[in-house]
């Protein structure tokens, strides 16, 4: 035998339905949020330990540089291909390079817009879930 459900328990049932549904997504939302700022603080850190090890490099080839500026020879070599002077009798052509940015999106952040979407969709079915059954 089935057992009448009165319309205060289905009330009852349905506010708390609601709540718990809502406090659930909340705490979805929340996680995401924190699993997604932890991967990008990852993503960062890592990008600057590669930057970090370029700027060494770069230090170490300007003490190179350094040295080598204290020759005379080079000296004159460099000002000829950097400055554009010439010796006597040379011709100084120059070439320009063309240099295009491109403009790259994070996917990250595509991600993060698809996952708190999905949990919307998720938490709106189970209030429309809670509802009906309360309605039964």
């Amino acid at each position: 035998m089935r057992k009448k459900v009165s319309r205060a328990s289905k009330r009852r049932l349905l506010i708390f339905g609601t709540i718990s549904c809502l406090l659930m997504g909340y705490f979805f939302v929340s996680l995401t949020t924190y699993a997604f700022s932890i991967a990008k603080l990852q993503k960062e850190q890592s990008e600057l330990e590669e930057k970090l090890l370029s700027l060494k490099e770069e230090e170490q080839t300007l003490k190179t540089e350094i040295q080598k500026l204290q020759d005379p020879e080079y000296i004159a070599r460099y000002a000829r291909e950097n400055y554009l002077y010439s010796k006597d009798g040379e011709y100084i052509i120059k070439i320009e390079k063309d240099e295009e940015e491109e403009e790259t999106t994070s996917k990250e952040d595509q991600y993060y817009y698809y996952i708190i979407g999905g949990i919307g969709v998720i938490v709106v079915g189970m209030i429309i879930y809670v509802v009906r059954k309360a309605r039964r």
